[in-house]
């Protein structure tokens, strides 16, 4: 599917209103990394970034994505159903008990292609994954999101190594640069900055690109190899909370769930938004 990037924000804010209800519902989840993610997530699954087919969802040339910031399974949930990996009425039992789409993401949910959450886990698999396709001579690249305070886990500097030694250029890394994690900013707790400089460093291809810019992201995910034998990462610079200006940019609403009058005033402004 490929639509326009005017049509891909007003499906991002669309993504975003429906993300908020099903927290509210549940009574859990994470709402600020879940809102800043969006429009990279639409972009991947709605505009044709991503090779897959939510009709045979395990078909062997499929590109593969992991969700490596695990907390952002309602954000990941929402999107793979907004692509039609299942009915969006399943969207209703999010964190249910025994239902299959809990608090992180769920292999036995259509498009979940690991389990992950324990933070440091997805980039370390997606590396296996590029490999695996370059042992194989298979064309399909493997796509990771991570969050920034996830990489204060070496477990990523690990793999950032081992992916430029394998010169995995099918690889794409996409930082959710929010610039916060669970009660601060990044810079507070342990920096990260230079970030892109660190990439360099390690070996790989880099670019830095406006986390909320439709025609950016396209331009940018669409664009690997950035450099042959190098693997690819995306700074993607954006805002926790993006789209509702109570909780933008407040460490707060990692993991608070909005009340029902929280909830009335963010849709509003989500719908206003997505006009």
């Amino acid at each position: 599917m490929s639509i326009d990037t005017q049509a891909l924000h007003k499906k991002a804010y669309e993504i975003r209103q429906r993300n908020l209800i099903m927290i509210y519902e549940a009574g859990g989840g994470h709402t600020g990394g879940d809102l800043s993610s969006a429009d990279i997530l639409a972009a991947l699954y709605l505009n044709g970034v991503l090779n897959v087919d939510p009709k045979n969802p395990r078909t062997p040339d499929r590109d593969r994505f992991f969700m490596s910031k695990g907390h952002g399974s309602g954000l990941l949930y929402t999107t793979l159903a907004f692509a039609g990996f299942f009915p969006e009425e399943e969207l209703a039992t999010y964190m249910k008990p025994l239902a299959r789409l809990n608090g992180h993401p769920n292999v036995h949910v259509p498009g979940v292609e690991a389990n992950t959450g324990a933070l440091g886990h997805g980039l370390p698999m997606a590396v296996g994954a590029a490999l695996a396709a370059k042992m194989d001579g298979a064309s399909w690249r493997a796509f990771v999101l991570t969050g920034d305070g996830e990489l204060q886990e070496g477990s990523n500097w690990e793999a950032a190594m081992a992916a430029a030694q394998y010169q995995l250029d099918n690889l794409m890394l996409i930082v959710d640069r929010n610039r916060f994690q669970m009660v601060d900013r990044t810079e507070r707790i342990i920096g990260l900055e230079p970030l892109a400089d660190k990439w360099r460093a390690f070996g790989w291809s880099v670019r830095e690109i406006n986390g909320h810019d439709h025609a950016e992201i396209m331009q940018t995910l669409t664009a690997i190899p950035f450099e042959a034998g190098k693997p690819n990462c995306v700074i993607a610079y954006t805002h926790k909370g993006e789209g509702v200006s109570f909780i933008k940019d407040r460490a707060g609403w990692h993991h608070r769930v909005p009340t029902e009058e929280e909830l009335s005033a963010a849709l509003e402004e989500l719908r206003g938004a997505d006009r």
